[in-house]
């Protein structure tokens, strides 16, 4: 199977793109911005979602569905929100098309203008926040945690599959609480969660911490994140949670009754994580060859390849085949038995190498006359002939090798592309040169951010919490500074 993937070394973005189509996993449609995600690449989202779900309604929460539109005076009610979210949007204006008096096709009515133009949601913190009024009076009503998995629109410009596109899915979870420390510690136990299904599934290493007040979501207190650190040596945001104060409760005049017999105004959070996540999985761990992907949210866990030439040996191996495959579906693998006569053994093997398959097994007449099977590793490439007998066995220990050696690998290419800059000039000598995380000292002003920002591509990415302090002074104004933050160049 020719694949011709451009080489990550000289140009990591065409590699990037290719990969994404050559795998199967979506394309551009013929909506400018949008994409459309193949059955192969949903699967793997699907994965995503059951797992992330499962998490969710484990720690109490529930989903729920809000609508797509969103009135715009609701919008304007946050001004920070609006703000933030204005230049994205995608605004319906009519409801209604006719034909053309002229013959020239479909146009709009103009008959047929909105009262109010409705949004079509960025977010849904408004629609949800309004809705919240009705179902939220008294502290008995609260904690309310739910969650919706939908799809959102925030127009963009420049495009690129599953990073950044005018379309996207995600989850995104609104809770309410009574008070200020328990929305605090929804916010972090979502944090956590991110942290924990990017570690123990995705097998990519995240770092944890607060934006700054200028990359805060808009409408929010605080935002925390959960920052990942790509081949290419440039960051990305993988999920994000939000503390939102009682802003939005005030916004849409959200009160309960306390215990006490007053009224308060509710406090809220949102989060999500999108496709978006789809992108941080192929950057992360493939290769020149394909994608890697890690054993837990591999659409085909196993496939199994026969080799023969003549129709007795393919009947033989066939009923070997099936057999392995039952075995294996029964322990709970995602197994896939290609018997399709169409496509010789060593254009199956290029297809699942560049598919991120993690484990082949090939199966040939000198196999069943000594009674093993090849297992080839994607990660590793490593292959081994192991005993029929064995080949459960095997795999049960092999799927959990393959994850750690992915995360493994990927932890130490973080840690050998982490570096600390105690000057400006060493600061953008290593974003010139090497790329990565740099931890480097900021004094806390969003004219230095911005400054920084504008000479050199590079964000700050987090600042971490907790006992961080280190005194130093701040790289580009020279003032003190109690801490360092990461910063880096990012998607």
């Amino acid at each position: 199977m020719g694949k011709g993937l451009p080489k990550r070394s000289e140009d990591y973005s065409s590699w990037y793109n290719e990969l994404v189509k050559r795998a199967d996993l979506a394309e551009n449609s013929a909506v400018r911005g949008c994409m459309v995600i193949k059955p192969y690449g949903y699967s793997i989202w699907e994965k995503m979602q059951a797992t992330l779900d499962k998490m969710f309604k484990e720690t109490g929460h529930t989903n729920a569905y809000f609508p797509l539109f969103i009135p715009k005076s609701y919008m304007s009610r946050e001004a920070a929100h609006v703000e933030g979210f204005a230049k994205e949007c995608a605004v319906v204006t009519h409801y209604r098309l006719k034909n053309d008096e002229h013959g020239k096709g479909i146009i709009v009515d103009p008959e047929a203008k909105l009262e109010e133009e409705l949004i079509i949601r960025p977010t849904s913190e408004t629609v949800i926040w309004n809705t919240y009024k009705n179902w939220i009076q008294s502290y008995r009503d609260l904690p309310l945690l739910l969650n919706q998995w939908a799809n959102v629109v925030r127009w963009e410009m420049r495009t690129r599959l599953f990073l950044r596109t005018a379309e996207f899915l995600w989850q995104e979870g609104h809770t309410a609480h009574e008070t200020q420390e328990e929305a605090i510690e929804e916010t972090l136990k979502i944090l956590d969660i991110y942290g924990e299904f990017a570690e123990k599934h995705m097998a990519i290493p995240v770092m944890k911490g607060v934006k700054t007040e200028s990359e805060r979501f808009a409408g929010a207190i605080d935002t925390y994140c959960i920052e990942a650190l790509m081949q290419d040596g440039k960051a990305l945001q993988a999920g994000t949670t939000h503390f939102l104060g009682q802003n939005f409760a005030k916004a849409f005049d959200v009160k309960f009754a306390t215990k006490e017999g007053g009224l308060d105004y509710v406090w809220g959070t949102s989060w999500g994580v999108s496709t978006r996540l789809m992108g941080a999985l192929i950057m992360a761990h493939s290769d020149d060859n394909g994608l890697i992907l890690p054993p837990n949210l591999a659409p085909i866990q196993v496939v199994i390849v026969p080799i023969y030439k003549t129709e007795e040996q393919h009947n033989e191996i066939a009923e070997k085949a099936n057999m392995i495959k039952s075995q294996l579906s029964e322990k709970g693998f995602s197994v896939h038995f290609d018997n399709r006569d169409t496509h010789k053994p060593g254009w199956k093997f290029a297809e699942y190498e560049l598919k991120g398959v993690p484990v082949r097994v090939a199966i040939g007449p000198k196999d069943l006359e000594n009674n093993t099977v090849e297992i080839a590793r994607r990660d590793t490439g490593e292959k081994a002939f192991i005993n029929m007998d064995s080949i459960i066995n095997h795999i049960e220990t092999l799927m959990p090798a393959i994850h750690d050696n992915i995360y493994n690998k990927a932890l130490e290419f973080r840690k050998e592309n982490t570096r600390t800059a105690d000057t400006y000039d060493e600061f953008k000598e290593i974003l010139d040169q090497k790329g990565g995380f740099v931890w480097a000292h900021w004094d806390g002003t969003a004219e230095t951010e911005a400054i920084i920002k504008d000479e050199t591509k590079a964000t700050i990415r987090l600042i971490p919490v907790g006992n961080n302090t280190e005194e130093g002074r701040c790289i580009y104004s020279g003032r003190p500074s109690k801490q360092r933050v990461v910063f880096a160049k990012a998607y």
